[in-house]
């Protein structure tokens, strides 16, 4: 008998052309674990075969819950959905895409039986290939990690192992911009790091698209840091300080009585007038940024809806 349960999470958008050979791959590099395992897919709107292909699948493995969203609300709330729907002693959170290699999972819960509550996968990608992607996602991660509340794990990907403990706590944060990269180390767990190397695609191209990147990069930067509200700070006392000297070399030339040369000009003007400009209009662009958000979340919209759990012993719900 099988003395603890683990539940993985997985979000799914139109990968029906390679769930099939996932799943076999993930059951199979989970056989040999002690464990009660669930599987819980997060159809998140898929627009093609996605939804059949899960059902049968379901049909094939009782082990299986399907979760379907009623639409396309993203990777972090189809995330979302999985965990409020998990009920394990340790929950893996994974992409269904086949670069989280299922094969790293048994090493993740050595990890976890030795007392750590989070195991957190770190991308490793190769020097030599440096896509856009990869390049960017360095970036994120460095100003991330400089101007935010917390260091985050570079090549952190949501990839990871949570302890039951770690899955209550995130239940209790209900904001709508959710980021799992930064809320999970910003609760403070015992946590281990494993490295892995991404593997190719099983089949098709990355649903994952630059806006959605950006968009993903935004949450992440806005929801644990002010910094960019404070920028205002730099650039007042930047201006003051020009104001100070503009001021001191005006006195100088009348203390001197060089104030002949005091020829009226426009371009400082002009300069002066862009720079402050730019900045102000800067600046209240990130007001905006943190006062949309405070605007989504005071709404209190769910984060998700289901419409259907198909799966044995489970209800449709909604958050």
């Amino acid at each position: 008998m099988h003395g603890w349960a683990l539940d993985v999470i997985v979000p799914v958008f139109n990968e029906a052309e390679l769930l099939r050979d996932f799943h076999a791959r993930l059951s199979a590099a989970l056989a040999t674990l002690p464990a009660r395992v669930r599987f819980l897919y997060v159809n998140d709107g898929s627009t093609d075969g996605t939804g059949t292909v899960l059902r049968e699948l379901a049909r094939r493995d009782p082990g299986i819950v399907v979760i379907e969203l009623v639409r396309n609300f993203g990777h972090q709330a189809a995330l979302a959905a999985g965990l409020d729907h998990a009920d394990a002693d340790a929950v893996i959170m994974m992409d269904g895409d086949g670069q989280h290699p299922p094969e790293l999972i048994p090493e993740m819960v050595k990890l976890w039986e030795q007392g750590y509550e989070v195991v957190q996968a770190q991308r490793l990608d190769d020097p030599g290939k440096l896509s856009f992607k990869q390049a960017t996602a360095r970036a994120f991660y460095w100003l991330a990690s400089r101007i935010g509340e917390l260091p985050l794990v570079q090549g952190g990907a949501d990839f990871r192992l949570i302890s039951r403990p770690v899955l209550l706590a995130l239940r209790q944060l209900r904001e709508y911009h959710r980021f799992y990269r930064g809320l999970i180390p910003w609760l403070g767990f015992r946590t281990a790091i494993v490295p892995f190397r991404p593997q190719p695609r099983l089949a098709g191209k990355t649903k994952y698209s630059l806006r959605n990147m950006l968009k993903l990069a935004g949450a992440g930067l806005f929801s644990f840091s002010l910094l960019p509200l404070k920028v205002g700070i730099f650039f007042g006392a930047l201006f003051m300080l020009l104001a100070v000297l503009e001021l001191a070399y005006i006195a100088g030339l009348w203390l001197s009585g060089r104030q002949h040369l005091l020829v009226p000009g426009w371009s400082s003007i002009i300069v002066l007038l862009t720079l402050g400009l730019g900045a102000l209009m800067l600046l209240i662009g990130f007001v905006g940024i943190y006062v949309g958000m405070i605007f989504q979340e005071v709404k209190e919209r769910p984060v998700y809806v289901v419409r259907a759990v198909i799966g044995k012993g489970t209800e449709t719900t909604q958050n």
